[in-house]
C-alpha cells in the first residue's frame, strides 16, 4: 500500500483511539485506525478495571452517546461494585474489575461489528503536512502514506515513552512494546508546550502462590450496576477479590532502599499523580500511617496474576521481592512481572481547542494521555470528542462542544483547556458544580437525545432510549396521581402521609420495593425504572437551590475572606484544597477560584463559610 485516503485517521488503539475510531464511524465518516499489533485494540496497560468515582460517570456518559467501553465493560465485567453506595446517588460511582482478554476480545467483537473502520497495522513515524499549517495524513514506517481530512492522535504513553525500574531505564510505550521516538521528535517541533509526565504500575503476581486464607475476601455487590443502559445483568462469571495491608516492615524495606527507586534517585523528571501514589511516596508522605490498603484483584477468570492494586513502583526488581514478601498472605508470592513507572511526553492541554483541535495545525486532534490525564475512562470520553468533531469538521458541520453543566466530559474539556494540568489529570465528582444533576444513573437522559440530534446514536439505541423515558413518564403519572397512604420507610417503620407517592419520593429513606408491592401486576413498574423516577424526585428541588448558588458564585467573586479563616475547620472541602488555602490564605472569592486544583463545589462550600462567618461577627 503506497497511499490510502480515508476522511478520519487515528493514531493508536487503546481507549482513546477505539472510541474516537467508533464515535467518527456512527458518523458515517471513514476511518483508519493504525496500530502497531493486532492485540493493542483495548489492552488495558494498567488496572484491569473500569469506572470508580467520576470515571464511572464518564464511562455512562460515554455509554449515553453510544459509546463502546461501556458495553465492552459489561462483557467483561468479572465483579461489579457501586462504590459510595451508602452516600447519595450523585456521588455513587460504578465500577468493574475485568477480565483483561475477555475485554480486549469483547473490543475486537465491536471493530467487527462496526461498518467504515479499516484496522491498518503499522507504526505511525510521521505526520503528512500540506504547508506549515495542516495535517493531511500519515506517514508509516514502511515508507506508505495514509491520507485523511482530520488525524486525531492518541499516543497514551508512548511518545518517548520510557519505562523505570530502579536505575534500569528501557525505552517503551509499555512493558513489552517499543516507543514512538521518531514521531515525538516531529511532535515536539509541531505542539507548543511539550511536557513530561509519568505514571506507575505495581508488579504482577502469581495467584497459585498466593496464601488467601490469610487476606480478606471481596465479593462483588448482590445486585449489580452495570455500565450500559443496555444491558441489565452480568454476562460472565462472577468473583471476589482479596484484601490485605503492608505493614511497618514493608516500609522499612522501602526506606532502606529509597536512593534505588527512580523516583527518588532523580532518574524521573515527570510528574505523577498525588491521588494514586507510588508504594515510596505513600511511606514518605504518610509516614505517620503504619499499613496502607493493597486490593489483590485477578486479571482474569482463567489468568494466573493478580494485580496488586495500591504498591505501584519504580524500585529494582530484587527490593520489590523483598518488600511485597513481607505482606500479610504474600510472604511466599512468586512475581511474575516487576512494576514499574513510565515517563512519557503530553501536551499543554490549556493550547486545545474545546473540540481537542490543535489551533495552529489545521486538522489534528488529540486526545488521551498526550492532554495530560490518567486512566481509561478519562482517555475513552476524550476519544469520543475528538472523534465526534472530527467527523463534523470533515463533513463541514459546526463543531459541537460540551458544557460542564451538561456532563462530566465537559467539565473534563472545560478543566483541561482552561486550566490545563500539573499533575495527571483524573476525574472526580468534586470536580462539577452541578453535580447533584449531572449523575450516573440518568446520563442517559441527558446526552442521548443530543447524541440523536448528532448523528451519534444508532437506531437500536434510540428506540431502547425512547422506550425507557415513555416508561419513566407513565410511572410519574402514576405516583402523582395516588395518596401515599401508608409508606414504609427502608428501617421498616411505617409512617403515614397526606402527600402524593410522587412526594414521597423525595424521600431517601422510602422503601422502594414497599412502594411496588401497591402496583397491579398490570401496571407494576420494574425497580429499576421506580428507582430513576425516585432519583429525579429527590433532586429536583436541590438541582434548581444549586444552580442559583453558581449563579450566586459568579456575582461574589469579589466577596473578601477574612484573614483569620480557619481553612482546615471547612470538612466540606477536601483535604487537598484545605491545605492549598492554608498555604495560600487568598484575600477573596476570585483569588481562591485561581487556586490550581480548586473546584468549583469547593468555592461554593467556602463562599458559605465566609458568609456564616459574617452572620456570627455581625
Amino acid at each position: 500500500m503506497k497511499q490510502s485516503d480515508f476522511d478520519v485517521i487515528v493514531i493508536g488503539g487503546g481507549h482513546a483511539g477505539c472510541e474516537a475510531a467508533h464515535a467518527s464511524a456512527r458518523m458515517g465518516s471513514s476511518v483508519a485506525l493504525v496500530t502497531m499489533k493486532a492485540t493493542d485494540l483495548g489492552v488495558m496497560s494498567c488496572n484491569p478495571a473500569i469506572g470508580g468515582l467520576g470515571k464511572g460517570h464518564l464511562v455512562r456518559e460515554i455509554d449515553a452517546l453510544d459509546g463502546v467501553m461501556g458495553r465492552v465493560a459489561d462483557r467483561s465485567g468479572i465483579q461489579f461494585r457501586l462504590l459510595n453506595r451508602r452516600k447519595g446517588p450523585a456521588v455513587q460511582g460504578p465500577r468493574a474489575q475485568a477480565d483483561r482478554e475477555l475485554y480486549a476480545k469483547a473490543m475486537v467483537a465491536e471493530f467487527d461489528r462496526q461498518e467504515n473502520i479499516r484496522v491498518l497495522l503499522g507504526e505511525v513515524v510521521g505526520l503528512e503536512l500540506e504547508g506549515d499549517s495542516r495535517v493531511i495524513g500519515v506517514v508509516l514506517r514502511d515508507g506508505s502514506v495514509v491520507r485523511a481530512r482530520a488525524t486525531i492522535l492518541t499516543s497514551g504513553t508512548f511518545l518517548g515513552g520510557m519505562i523505570h525500574i530502579g536505575h534500569q531505564r528501557i525505552p517503551a510505550g509499555r512493558m513489552g512494546d517499543d516507543a514512538s521516538n521518531v514521531l515525538a521528535d516531529q511532535v515536539r517541533e509541531l505542539v507548543p508546550r511539550i511536557g513530561r509526565l509519568k505514571t506507575g504500575t505495581p508488579p504482577r503476581l502469581l495467584k497459585s502462590t498466593i496464601e488467601w486464607s490469610a487476606v480478606q475476601h471481596q465479593p462483588g455487590d448482590d445486585k449489580p450496576t452495570l455500565f450500559s443502559f443496555l444491558n441489565s445483568k452480568p454476562l460472565v462469571e462472577q468473583i471476589s477479590c482479596g484484601i490485605t495491608h503492608t505493614n511497618l516492615t514493608t516500609h522499612d524495606v522501602i526506606r532502606r532502599n529509597l536512593d534505588r527507586s527512580a523516583m527518588y534517585g532523580g532518574q524521573i523528571d515527570g510528574v505523577g499523580p498525588r491521588y494514586c501514589p507510588s508504594i515510596e511516596d505513600k511511606v514518605i508522605r504518610f509516614a505517620e500511617k503504619s499499613s496502607h490498603q493493597i486490593f489483590l484483584e485477578p486479571e482474569g477468570l482463567n489468568s494466573p496474576l493478580i494485580y496488586p492494586n495500591g504498591i505501584s513502583t519504580s524500585l529494582p526488581a530484587d527490593v520489590q521481592e523483598e518488600y511485597v514478601r513481607t505482606i500479610r498472605g504474600l510472604e511466599n508470592v512468586t512475581i511474575a512481572q516487576p512494576g514499574y513507572a513510565i515517563e512519557y511526553d503530553f501536551a499543554d492541554p490549556k493550547g486545545l481547542q474545546r473540540t481537542l483541535q490543535l489551533p495552529n495545525l489545521d486538522g489534528l486532534f488529540l486526545a488521551g494521555q498526550i492532554n495530560g490525564t490518567t486512566g481509561y475512562e478519562e482517555a475513552a470520553a476524550q476519544g469520543l470528542v475528538a472523534g465526534l468533531n472530527a467527523s463534523l469538521s470533515v463533513t463541514g458541520n459546526a463543531p459541537y462542544v460540551f458544557d460542564r453543566s451538561q456532563s462530566y466530559i465537559g467539565v473534563m474539556i472545560d478543566d483541561l483547556t482552561t486550566r490545563g494540568v500539573s499533575e495527571p489529570y483524573r476525574m472526580f465528582t468534586s470536580r462539577a458544580e452541578y453535580r447533584l444533576s449531572l449523575r450516573a444513573d440518568n446520563a442517559d437522559q441527558r446526552l442521548t437525545p443530543v447524541g440523536v440530534s448528532l448523528g451519534l446514536v444508532k437506531d437500536d439505541r434510540q428506540y431502547a432510549f425512547g422506550k425507557k423515558i415513555n416508561e419513566l413518564e407513565r410511572i410519574g403519572r402514576l405516583m402523582r396521581e395516588r395518596p401515599a397512604g401508608q409508606y414504609v420507610r427502608s428501617d421498616d417503620v411505617v409512617v403515614q402521609s397526606t402527600r402524593s407517592a410522587h412526594d414521597l419520593l423525595r424521600n431517601a429513606d422510602v422503601d422502594l420495593e414497599a412502594v411496588l408491592d401497591g402496583f397491579e401486576d398490570a401496571e407494576r413498574p420494574d425497580i429499576a425504572d421506580l428507582r430513576q423516577v425516585a432519583n429525579d424526585a429527590l433532586y429536583a428541588v436541590y438541582i434548581e437551590r444549586q444552580a442559583q448558588e453558581v449563579a450566586a458564585l459568579r456575582r461574589d467573586e469579589g466577596v473578601r475572606i477574612p484573614a483569620d479563616m480557619d481553612f482546615r475547620m471547612l470538612n466540606s472541602i477536601s483535604f487537598e484544597i484545605r491545605e492549598k488555602l492554608s498555604t495560600i490564605r487568598p484575600e477573596s472569592i476570585g483569588q481562591a477560584s485561581r487556586i490550581e486544583g480548586m473546584t468549583p463545589a469547593a468555592l461554593v462550600s467556602l463562599l458559605g463559610a465566609v458568609r456564616r462567618r459574617g452572620r456570627d461577627v455581625a
